[in-house]
């Protein structure tokens, strides 16, 4: 009896700026990730094939249709297929909001290339959660003072350093300090990864 083959998973990058829609292409398939490229979200809604095709990575700022109405639009039609974000510098409250749809990650800009292949080749593998990741961060949130955690809270709520300092009432370098400790307790490179594990330790809800 011949086996049948499995379809090739595909990365379908949509964005309407063409030197990044070309740079995310060129780098996915450099790495070996099957990607196709298209600048409009409505395309792409048009270009999905049915059944189980790989997964979407997002700009969230778009004319017309933003990536999150896409989000919303792709987790309606076809639930089960991951979408990777990317953002902005100053887009965390986006996404945050885009993670709290269904988005199975997000990337900030300007992004860390081995970090782009490495979150679309888990988004195409169907990545499962770790119980033993989720037990260590939620360790090291439980190691945070309360104005570490108070620091946390409005980091990942997308609050500067200066709003975070009015809604405490310490000085916005206090903040500084609180956040670096925070981040070095966390052990968290980026704000994009901070707010990634706040979402997995249950801090960040509807």
């Amino acid at each position: 009896m011949a086996r049948t083959s499995q379809p090739e998973l595909v990365a379908f990058i949509v964005d309407d700026d063409e030197a990044m829609r070309d740079s995310l292409d060129f780098l996915l398939s450099s790495a070996g990730v099957a990607a196709r490229a298209v600048d409009d979200p409505h395309q792409l809604l048009e270009a999905l094939p049915d059944g189980h095709c790989g997964c979407v990575v997002s700009d969230v700022r778009m004319p017309e249709m933003d990536g999150i109405e896409l989000l919303k639009r792709i987790k309606s039609e076809r639930p089960g297929l991951p979408v990777v974000m990317i953002t902005g510098h100053g887009d965390v409250p986006l996404a945050v909001e885009a993670m709290k749809l269904g988005a199975t990650d997000f990337i900030e800009k300007p992004f860390d290339d081995d970090r782009v292949v490495s979150v679309v080749q888990a988004a195409l593998a169907g990545a499962p959660r770790s119980a033993e990741l989720d037990s260590a961060i939620g360790a090291r949130v439980a190691s945070l003072s309360p104005r570490e955690r108070q620091v946390l809270d409005g980091l990942v709520a997308g609050l500067s350093n200066k709003a975070i300092a009015r809604a405490h009432d310490i000085s916005p370098r206090t903040v500084e300090v609180y956040r670096a400790n925070l981040m070095a307790k966390m052990q968290a490179a980026s704000l994009s990864e901070l707010v990634r594990m706040a979402m997995r330790a249950g801090i960040l809800r509807d």
